[in-house]
């Protein structure tokens, strides 16, 4: 009887023992509740629909040169979660072929942000100016439905200035320079009308009378380091539209 006695307490010992090792090396935290939901993390894409001309698309210079790609490439270093760009801009479209390619594109998505150049085509073929403002105005209601509605995620860009460029070098370059503003100031008001951010960049453009490394190898687009220099002049007004949506 004694042994048995004996058996059983250093049985029972050596299981206390063991429920405190494991107790030590699976210590329960204090305080859980017995249910919880993890934290979870917003990680919704950001997107970007770039509409246009040969300005936006890029003619003449590499994928990677273009503004919109500068532009999405600069946001992504800085830590945003930005998908590839949608563009829909061809070299020679006019406000109307847009017009035309942006119903064929029958996009449904909404866009984080969106930005529209367009006109120059308007102004070499000497259409009616008139068109230009009315049809502009159109373009900019449909960039404002691709953003959801909201104007504040819509920014538009100005007509670069080609006089300043060889392929100009034979044309009256004071009448292109003269008609240019005259499109980039009805579009400019047409943005301040609608609460829209407007970037000029005409003036950078202009550089290019005397910086050929502002133009491109046909001469007559914007280079690479052009479009840079866009892009610096508006990124951190791009990134104040994000934070602020």
């Amino acid at each position: 009887m004694k042994s048995l006695l004996t058996y059983l307490l250093i049985s029972f010992s050596i299981y206390s023992c063991n429920q405190k090792e494991t107790a030590m090396l699976n210590p329960v935290p204090e305080n859980i509740p017995e249910e919880q939901t993890p934290e979870t993390t917003d990680t919704t894409k950001l997107s970007y629909l770039a509409l246009g001309d040969s300005y936006t698309i890029g003619e003449s210079v590499k994928v990677k040169e273009r503004w919109p790609v500068i532009l999405a490439d600069s946001l992504i270093n800085r830590a945003y979660d930005l998908g590839e760009p949608k563009i829909i801009a061809r070299t020679g479209w006019t406000t109307d072929e847009l017009q035309v390619a942006i119903k064929g594109e029958k996009i449904t998505d909404t866009f984080s942000i969106a930005s529209l150049l367009i006109g120059v085509n308007n102004q070499y073929r000497g259409y009616a100016i008139a068109q230009y403002e009315k049809e502009f105005k159109e373009l900019l209601q449909t960039a404002i439905e691709f953003a959801g509605n909201d104007a504040s995620k819509v920014f538009v860009v100005s007509i670069p200035d080609y006089s300043a460029t060889p392929f100009a070098a034979s044309s009256d370059k004071e009448k292109i320079a003269k008609e240019i503003d005259e499109y980039n100031q009805i579009a400019e008001t047409i943005c301040n009308k609608y609460q829209i951010k407007y970037f000029n960049i005409t003036p950078i453009s202009r550089e290019a009378d005397y910086d050929t490394s502002l133009v491109a190898d046909d001469g007559l687009h914007p280079s690479g380091a052009m479009y840079n220099k866009w892009v610096k002049l508006f990124l951190d007004d791009v990134v104040d539209i994000i934070e602020s949506n």
